[in-house]
C-alpha cells in the first residue's frame, strides 16, 4: 500500500512539470492599412490551436496574443499572420 502511494505523489509530481504555461505575445502587423484587416489577421490567429485569446488593433497595428505554449509557437503565431496576407515581427513576449 504504501509503495502504492508513494508512486501516486511521485507520479503526480511528475506531471506537475508537463502543464502548460500561458504565454502573451505582441506582434506588430504593419501591413494593416484599413479597419477591417484586424478582423481578419484574429481570425487567423484564433485558428491556430492553443490560442486562447487574440486582440487586434487597428491604431496601433498590434496583435495581442495570448497562448498555451505546449500547443503551439510565436512562430507559428507569426506564419498564421503571413498566411492571412499580414506579415508580423515580435514586439514583446512574456510569461505571466
Amino acid at each position: 500500500m504504501m509503495k502504492k502511494v508513494v508512486l501516486v505523489i511521485l507520479l503526480s509530481l511528475l506531471s506537475l512539470s508537463t502543464f502548460a504555461k500561458e504565454q502573451t505575445v505582441t506582434l506588430e502587423v504593419p501591413t494593416m492599412n484599413c479597419a477591417t484587416c484586424p478582423i481578419t489577421v484574429k481570425k487567423a490567429l484564433q485558428n491556430v490551436d492553443g490560442v486562447s485569446k487574440a486582440e487586434v488593433t487597428y491604431s496601433s497595428k498590434l496583435a495581442v496574443v495570448i497562448f498555451d505554449d505546449k500547443k503551439t509557437t510565436v512562430k507559428a503565431l507569426t506564419a498564421a499572420t503571413a498566411n492571412a496576407g499580414y506579415p508580423s515581427t515580435i514586439v514583446e513576449t512574456e510569461t505571466p
